[in-house]
């Protein structure tokens, strides 16, 4: 029986795979059990931030092994009070909690809301907006978050507590503020999932005097938009705003499981001991990786990010067969009118992975792909729509 049959046979059925087993990998290429060779743009869904084997990732996750692997919350640990204090200092958020996925981190802000709600008006008000085409994890209560009915059939009732806004209407947004005894609002300003599509800037900084005006947190969830991805270390610092909030994980961790939820001035004592807790989180294995990760995203690379971007909006852009691009750094979505199913399985038969949001072919390359690799795969991905 080889891999494929025993994955179909023993694992849960959750997941549409393709017929295709990866074994191994360095910076952005890897191999299958035949050793043929492909440029990955996916980057195990925007995790690998400097691609597969990174040795000074490496380096750092050995070190640490070398002295503890867990020590669970009871007690203090160094990679993690150094990466909460790096994310702070970088953020201008004052605190850190620590789990182990995105869909966690937005569990905890979604406390914190609520928390929040109680205090200054009363545990009536509890309701959060999201915004339609959302993502906030797969939870029962991050799946009532999310603002796509798709993602909630067969696993009603839903947490109660989360109503919708159209992106990009602030009247939408200000209708349901006032119809409803809310405590926050959450937003990706790049939805991912729900087809990488940017927020407009001028919305994003209505929303926030929104929720300024009428004493709500403002949760940006950056769990896939943070850490470099769209071109700033947090996507939030390149709009301007200064959220209550901001949850991240993927591209923190380089290929290990963290979550991390950053509190600002008007939620950084929301949480008392006892109010919240993870076994795993703050692993110190995974902090020290993450702190890596975090100390190599420089303006240097971030400017490498953008400039990378640049190049993909032009050239596929101005493709035959491409409807739009959309997007914001290295996180982006090519609207084709092939099926993009099919030019994703032409592409990985020509040595190139990409991946799918909604109808788009969705592009996450490593921050630090060489720039001669990048443009041999988007020239591979070009000609794919356009044949």
């Amino acid at each position: 029986m080889n891999i494929i049959e025993t994955d179909k046979q023993y694992i849960a059925g959750t997941y549409a795979r393709f017929p295709l087993q990866l074994v191994s990998g360095k910076g952005s290429f890897v191999y299958d059990e035949t050793g043929k060779e492909y440029i990955d743009l996916g980057t195990g869904i925007a995790v690998n931030a400097f691609g597969v084997g990174d040795e000074a990732w490496k380096s750092a996750v050995i070190a640490q092994l070398d002295k503890i692997q867990h020590t669970s919350n009871l007690y203090y640990s160094e990679p993690c009070a150094l990466l909460a204090k790096e994310l702070c200092m970088r953020t201008g958020l004052k605190k850190v909690f620590f789990s182990n996925s995105g869909a966690e981190a937005n569990e905890c802000a979604i406390k914190a809301a609520r928390k929040h709600g109680e205090l200054k008006k009363g545990k009536d008000h509890f309701v959060i907006i999201t915004l339609k085409n959302s993502f906030h994890g797969r939870t029962i209560t991050t799946l009532s978050a999310t603002g796509q009915d798709v993602f909630h059939e067969h696993f009603t009732p839903m947490t109660d507590g989360f109503v919708h806004a159209v992106a990009n209407d602030i009247d939408d947004m200000r209708a349901l503020v006032k119809a409803h005894k809310c405590c926050g609002i959450m937003i990706e300003l790049v939805q991912g999932e729900g087809g990488v599509t940017a927020l407009d800037t001028a919305y994003v900084k209505q929303v926030e005097s929104l929720a300024k005006e009428n004493d709500l947190l403002l949760i940006v969830d950056e769990v896939q938009t943070g850490n470099g991805r769209t071109g700033s270390l947090y996507a939030f610092q390149d709009y301007g705003i200064t959220p209550d909030v901001v949850t991240t994980a993927k591209g923190l961790g380089g290929g290990l499981p963290i979550g991390a939820t950053m509190l600002g001035e008007r939620a950084e004592t929301l949480f008392t001991a006892g109010l919240n807790g993870s076994t795993f989180g703050g692993n110190p294995v995974a902090c020290a990786g993450a702190l890596n990760i975090l100390g190599r995203i420089d303006d240097k690379l971030l400017e490498e990010v953008k400039e990378k971007s640049a190049y993909i909006f032009a050239t596929l852009g101005s493709a035959k067969g491409v409807k739009s691009v959309t997007g914001k750094g290295l996180m982006i979505g090519v609207e084709t009118e092939k099926d993009a199913s099919e030019v994703i399985k032409n592409c990985m038969a020509r040595g190139v992975l990409v991946i799918k949001a909604k109808n788009k072919v969705r592009l996450l390359p490593a921050l630090n792909i060489p720039f001669e690799t990048l443009k041999k795969a988007i020239e591979i991905l070009k000609e794919e729509i356009e044949k």
